[in-house]
């Protein structure tokens, strides 16, 4: 019986990495495809079938719940406007993945499809000159890779935390694309949080995406409902005491986006005037609430950022 046991879990590791190494390879070819395909053309392409297909998908009803428990004055009707934004998007960052780089092509004060003000362009050039520590975030808005895109691409020296795709082989062919575009890529893993307060002593910048559910975090209020945040950005400005700003993308019509850059988002004190980590997470996720709410249709409401 044992043998037989140990047999089936080697079939099963066998058929599961033959089925990661098969992902990944169709991810793979699919994204040089699509690379040879006008990003425009493309873009509209993706985004019609998630439209279409998305709201036969369990994520939809579970996308309705969070925004009308995010917003109970809307109309059913309003919700599910918003609900199309969302799929439109997400098929949008789909196909834009493979084309990434060719968005950040130019001169840094003047690129064909991002465009900065100028106080945006104040903040980046003396966030990334002035020698110090510094720490990002940004949210799953529009097109989330491009804020680390385009800093690695105008010399902000970041490293960026990333979660690894659950697919191994899919994870290979995801890391492939952005290594080399992002700065230097951090895994969520147990040496994370060690390799970022090293990088922030010797004056380097930190990134990540701090809108996701973290099982072990702390409580944060969004939308008027209680979730858990990652207190890792706030603990590493506990150590630190590095400034904190925040950075997004907003989609705009014809293919071209918009990029922000806030001023420092104050981090709360505790009675002794160390950083109050549940505090500033909370700080953090006003920010990222604001952001929200000026363009609902461009965030992901399709996980599952609260649970009871």
């Amino acid at each position: 019986m044992t043998t037989l046991r140990s047999f089936g879990r080697r079939v099963a590791f066998l058929a599961k990495s033959a089925f990661d190494q098969a992902a990944g390879t169709l991810l793979t070819l699919i994204l040089k495809a699509v690379r040879h395909v006008d990003r425009i053309r493309v873009s509209n392409a993706f985004a019609r079938v998630t439209r279409t297909f998305g709201p036969w998908l369990p994520e939809h009803r579970l996308g309705r719940a969070n925004l009308t428990a995010a917003f109970p004055e809307k109309s059913p009707e309003e919700i599910e406007r918003i609900l199309t934004g969302v799929w439109d998007n997400l098929g949008r960052v789909v196909a834009e993945f493979a084309h990434l780089d060719r968005l950040t092509v130019g001169d840094p004060l003047n690129l064909p499809y991002v465009k900065y003000d100028a106080a945006a362009i104040e903040r980046f050039n003396r966030i990334r000159d002035d020698g110090k520590a510094a720490l990002v975030f940004a949210a799953h808005l529009a097109n989330w890779e491009l804020p680390a895109i385009i800093a690695a691409k105008f010399d902000l020296d970041a490293l960026v935390l990333y979660r690894r795709p659950n697919v191994g082989a899919v994870a290979d062919a995801v890391i492939a694309l952005r290594q080399g575009s992002m700065g230097t890529l951090v895994p969520t893993d147990s040496n994370a949080p060690i390799r970022l307060a090293r990088a922030l002593e010797v004056n380097r910048h930190v990134a990540m995406l701090v809108d996701q559910h973290y099982g072990k975090g702390v409580d944060v209020t969004f939308f008027g409902r209680r979730c858990k945040a990652n207190p890792l950005i706030a603990a590493l400005a506990r150590h630190v005491e590095c400034p904190i700003y925040g950075t997004r993308i907003i989609r705009l019509p014809g293919g071209a986006f918009r990029g922000e850059i806030s001023e420092q988002v104050p981090p709360v004190r505790d009675a002794e005037g160390r950083v109050d980590v549940a505090g500033t997470m909370q700080a953090i996720t006003n920010v990222v609430e604001g952001w929200v709410r000026e363009h609902p249709e461009q965030w992901l409401w399709l996980h599952r950022r609260w649970r009871e």
